[in-house]
């Protein structure tokens, strides 16, 4: 696919980007080159192979959810200056 100099320049303000005339021209051949390549992998037949997730077959080992710390609120609620029920009560820092 072929881009006019208009579009390319028309590209480059959407993106917010300044580019002189040699500029254009190198982005315009490489944007060529990406969708050249694109078109090349849309004509490869994938019938019958089944998508994947990842390049390699492999799984995430999980473990079990479940506590291992402490609540700790009390000991954290107890070295606070000021506190109201269960929430920490600091100075006002914006005006």
């Amino acid at each position: 696919m072929k881009f006019s100099k208009e579009e390319i320049r028309k590209i480059a303000y959407l993106a917010r980007i300044n580019i002189d005339e040699i500029e254009a021209n190198k982005v315009s051949e490489k944007l060529e080159g990406i969708l050249g390549l694109i078109e090349q992998m849309t004509q490869v037949n994938t019938d019958g192979i089944e998508p994947m997730s990842h390049a390699l077959d492999i799984t995430q080992p999980l473990r079990e959810d479940k506590v291992t710390a402490d609540d700790i609120r009390e000991k954290s609620l107890n070295l606070s200056q000021e506190t109201d029920q269960s929430l920490f009560i600091v100075p006002k820092v914006i005006e």
